[in-house]
């Protein structure tokens, strides 16, 4: 080939690639991570205080105006994670622990050296006033109610792994938990049959909570009525006595909607301990804070 025309046409595809963008040299990039997730974080319920956090991510990490919280609900977020890790694209999801997706996936928490998404949050069950009064048996069941993360989790992957029904998961961990099920049922009251009203929000740690206290109650000879509600019906639901307890208050997460119906229950304190807030991503994606988001 003719050097001169060899040289023009090298000269020719430079100027293309520099025209486009492409090594320009300015510091954009036309392959940023926003833009390969189209600035999108899929998110949970709306509402919920990790939504709310993942928001003010955006401003604190100064990520830039295009970013945006999507909302959806814990199965849609799960099954866009698993349908991008399948693929090996971006995502960043809202996340917490205990989830069984951090058995499932190889996936990380993005560091938060701000704290917008707080240390470590206990979960707590609250529950009706006059409960105490009116079902003594399950207020004390309730009152001596406590376990582990890893607990949590064994029942999770019950239902995702071995595709249980929730109660059945949960039916299936009470009889392979008999000793530490008696720790929570020791000098509690036998029930006549009355009904037990208990608020579901359908995050997958709620769901095997509130399963498993569920089918004890049955054990105990009461009736349990779940009710899937969003975050802040769980909460208004104590106002006017419709709920007899709950097991997702995540605080300090959740501690706008505490503060506003607080007067309408009883704490009984932390049910599980060391729980996490966050933005996830999986292993492979070459980030490892929420401040790499931003456009390079």
């Amino acid at each position: 080939m003719n050097k001169k025309l060899l040289i023009g046409s090298s000269l020719f595809a430079l100027s293309m690639l520099v025209a486009c963008g492409e090594g320009s040299g300015d510091g954009e990039s036309n392959s940023s991570i926003g833009e390969e997730l189209d600035y999108t974080i899929t998110g949970i319920d709306p509402g919920t205080g990790i939504m709310d956090m993942a928001a003010e991510s955006i401003d604190v990490y100064d990520l830039g105006d295009e970013w945006e919280v999507q909302s959806s609900s814990d199965a849609v977020m799960t099954a866009e994670l698993a349908s991008a890790i399948e693929n090996e694209e971006p995502i960043v999801v809202t996340g917490w622990q205990p989830h069984w997706k951090f058995t499932e996936h190889d996936v990380k928490f993005l560091e938060d050296p701000e704290l917008v998404f707080g240390d470590e949050n206990d979960v707590h069950t609250l529950v009706r006033n006059g409960l105490e009064e009116d079902l003594p048996g399950a207020y004390k069941l309730f009152d001596q109610f406590e376990w582990e993360l890893e607990e949590q989790n064994e029942v999770m992957l019950m239902e995702e792994e071995e595709e249980m029904e929730p109660e059945e998961a949960a039916r299936t961990w009470i009889e392979d938990n008999d000793e530490l099920v008696a720790e929570w049922t020791e000098g509690v009251e036998e029930g006549e049959g009355e009904t037990v009203e208990l608020s579901l929000v359908e995050w997958v740690d709620a769901i095997a909570t509130t399963n498993v206290m569920a089918e004890v109650l049955r054990d105990l000879n009461y009736e349990p009525e779940l009710t899937p509600v969003q975050i802040s019906a769980m909460y208004a639901g104590m106002e006017g006595g419709n709920v007899d307890a709950m097991f997702a208050s995540w605080l300090p997460a959740q501690q706008t909607y505490y503060d506003d119906y607080e007067e309408h229950f009883e704490d009984l304190g932390p049910n599980s301990s060391g729980t996490r807030n966050g933005l996830v991503v999986p292993e492979y994606m070459d980030i490892d804070e929420i401040e790499d988001l931003a456009a390079e």
